[in-house]
This record gives structure tokens, sequence and C-alpha cells, in this order.
């Protein structure tokens, strides 16, 4: 699998919003990408529904949005009216389909000796295709989280993430442990205390020379 710290793979994939180059489709943004085995599968139903939900708290934090199933574009539109129907939203974001799974082997999810077609695949067949990769800006991994298929996905947890991923691009600082939005942070390791003078000029509570906590504003 992608590790983070590598470069997100570019791809051209069709979608339900139409073709697209990975790449140029995230621009300048943040971006999610969170894959599914098979369209039709309780669980991800759930989970498409749910992100659907919260796409205006990833589009505040200025996060696009983009699923793939292991499947044709043209399932996943039937399926998206399965999604609204038990959930309540309306996919709200491109569905990628991946029948040649060329995408789930690019980025690692399934192996190479996987085939060249999705049809006669059962979702146990993909079940590693369950993975949620955050890639930043810089086109870069920053977070790669591989789930099983019988356990839903915690979306509250991945804004949480960003957030602390987003407080270190933007204020070098880290999260500790349970961390939520509003708790004081971490000076990170690489900020020497002579700079973090000029950077947290409001001091810092020093618990061990490595670990200065500060209140964030």
């Amino acid at each position: 699998m992608i590790q983070i710290g590598q470069i997100a793979p570019d791809f051209e994939a069709d979608t339900t919003e139409g073709r697209i180059r990975f790449h140029a489709w995230l621009g300048d943004s943040w971006g999610v990408l969170f894959s599914h085995p098979k369209d039709y599968t309780p669980v991800c139903t759930t989970e498409l529904g749910t992100m659907a939900g919260l796409a205006p708290e990833f589009a505040k934090r200025g996060v696009k949005i983009i699923g793939l199933s292991v499947d044709p574009v043209d399932s996943h539109k039937g399926w998206s009216k399965d999604i609204e129907d038990v959930t309540g939203h309306a996919v709200n974001y491109p569905m990628i389909g991946d029948p040649d799974l060329k995408v789930s082997k690019l980025y690692g999810m399934l192996p190479a000796g996987a085939g060249e077609t999705s049809q006669g695949r059962s979702a146990a067949d993909n079940a590693t295709v369950r993975t949620v990769f955050v890639i930043g800006p810089d086109k870069v991994v920053k977070l790669a989280l591989a789930y099983p298929m019988t356990t839903g996905r915690n979306f509250d947890e991945i804004l949480r993430v960003i957030d602390s991923l987003q407080l270190t691009a933007q204020k070098k600082l880290a999260t500790p442990a349970n961390w939520k939005p509003g708790d004081k942070a971490i000076i990170a390791a690489s900020v020497s205390d002579a700079d973090a003078k000029a950077l947290f000029p409001q001091g810092w509570d020093a618990k061990k020379p490595y670990l200065r906590y500060v209140e964030v504003k």
C-alpha cells in the first residue's frame, strides 16, 4: 500500500462526474480518497451517505472528496440511489469506477496479480480496497488508514486528523493523544526554542524539554 510521505500516484479514470486526471482534479486543495471493494455492499452504503452529509465540513476545510469502488461508473449511479434512500444524503462528490482494477493496484490496495477486471470478483476478493487516503496540496499522502469490510469508518475522526494536519502545516504544531480542536497543541519537535519564541510569544508549558504545550489561537 502507498505509505505516508509518498507522492499520491496520478491517474486518469472515469467517475460519476466525468473523466478526471487525479492531480489536476485535486489542484491546490487537500483531498480525501476513500475506497470500497464493491458496489451495493452494506457497510459501504452507510459510509458513502455519511460522507455526503459531511461534505460541507470538508469543504469548510478546503478538502475535496472522491470515492472509489471496484465496479463500473454505471453501477455506481444505480447504487447512489440506494445510498440516498438509506441515508437521506445524495452522493455529492465524484465516485471513481475501477473495473480494470488499475487504480486499486496503483495504490497497493490489490496485488499486481489480481487480474484486470472486476467482473466475477466478490467483495471478499477485494476486501483490501478499504482505505482512506488524506492527500495534501503538495500531492503527498498525509494519512493512510485501512479498514476491515465489517467496520464502518469514522469520518468524524478523519475530520479531526485533517484539522491536526492543517494545524501542523499552518502553525508548526503537533497534537497530543485524543486532541480535538480547541485543546492545547504541542510545538513540533523540529522547531527550536529560539524559533518557538518568535512563533509563540505568549510562551508555552514545557512538561519536558521536548514536550512543549501551547494554547492554539
